[in-house]
């Protein structure tokens, strides 16, 4: 079965086109868990995953995770913990993910599936060696309008020094793998292509994954997927809608000159090779940073994301909190167990 992934940074459309995506009959494209970012940091609980005891309570931890998802999977309301077990050909998370991610797509009788977890870059190798010719879709946009969407967002930072460098690190995680993957495995996409062409960058993306093409995926907002995702968070509430044409550049309306500066003094160099003009920051006039402005960028950080979360729908973090509880009983659960 092909295991696609999607990468880069969120707020660059990564809902849209997994939506777009998950209407083609040939892929099953659900809301992602981030199976590998929650449980990565938390391995080393499980000591030696050939011990069969450490596999089975990372398999039963990783469907607890998958099954407290803020927005379920469809069709599936408990995993066969045993059936998990017998699909890993290896004993390790990504063999488990791997497992829940094919039981889904069997599930959806689709030929493939993606994960658009946008930081399973950072385990690309791993992935590659785990499965045969994986895909990588590689979702880039300009990193000001990722940091506007952000500060409008309920998770992630507020201010566009964080936001910022956290897109520049994904962004050279992606560049780097596109040094070493092959060709047939590894596909650009902008978010403005996506969003000015859908048809034309939809088919190019086909052809890339080896699918057909169908009108069906540009009317992606009109599925039950979209319904039930878009109800689930504001962060989603235009995917009952259609590609929303002209969504870029708002960065120039909607940003002050301070924080375009920010973004551009950190990202420079990687929007020119992206083909993102600069718009205030010339090559080599990046501005720098005392350890006093950062303390402040810190505290303005921190007052605008409470400030967020205070105004955030209940329905919504209490969603949120149910995987979270998952990840806490994880480490309350499993203290570490010693290796071999």
């Amino acid at each position: 079965m092909q295991a696609i992934f999607m990468v880069g940074e969120q707020r660059s459309g990564s809902n849209l086109l997994r939506l777009i995506m998950n209407s083609s009959n040939e892929i099953a494209a659900p809301h992602p868990p981030h199976v590998l970012q929650n449980m990565m940091p938390l391995i080393a609980l499980y000591g030696d995953l050939n011990q069969p005891a450490s596999m089975d309570r990372l398999v039963d931890d990783v469907c607890r995770l998958v099954e407290n998802n803020p927005v379920p999977w469809e069709g599936i309301e408990r995993f066969d913990r045993a059936d998990v077990r017998r699909r890993c050909t290896e004993n390790s998370l990504i063999a488990v993910f791997g497992a829940v991610m094919g039981i889904y797509a069997q599930q959806q009788r689709a030929s493939a599936w993606m994960c658009k977890s946008m930081q399973n870059i950072r385990w690309a190798k791993g992935l590659n060696n785990y499965f045969v010719k994986p895909k990588f879709i590689y979702l880039c946009r300009d990193p000001r309008d990722v940091a506007l969407s952000f500060t409008k967002a309920v998770v992630g930072d507020k201010h566009p020094y964080f936001i910022a460098g956290k897109w520049l690190e994904l962004q050279e995680l992606c560049l780097d793998a596109a040094s070493w993957l092959p060709r047939d495995q590894f596909i650009r996409i902008k978010y403005e292509e996506l969003t000015d062409a859908p048809e034309q960058t939809v088919r190019r993306l086909c052809e890339f994954l080896g699918i057909r093409f169908v009108q069906s995926m540009l009317e992606f907002h009109r599925s039950n997927e979209a319904s039930r995702t878009a109800t689930q968070s504001t962060l989603w509430e235009n995917l009952t809608r259609p590609v929303i044409k002209d969504n870029s550049k708002k960065f120039l309306r909607d940003m002050s000159p301070e924080h375009i500066g920010i973004i551009e003094s950190l990202c420079g160099e990687v929007m020119d090779q992206l083909g993102y003009p600069r718009h205030l920051i010339a090559a080599g006039a990046e501005l720098s940073f005392s350890k006093a402005q950062l303390a402040q960028f810190e505290v303005e950080n921190e007052q605008a994301k409470k400030a967020m979360a205070d105004k955030t729908d209940p329905a919504d973090l209490q969603r949120r909190q149910r995987q979270q509880s998952v990840l806490k009983s994880i480490k309350e659960l499993h203290p570490a167990a010693p290796a071999g």
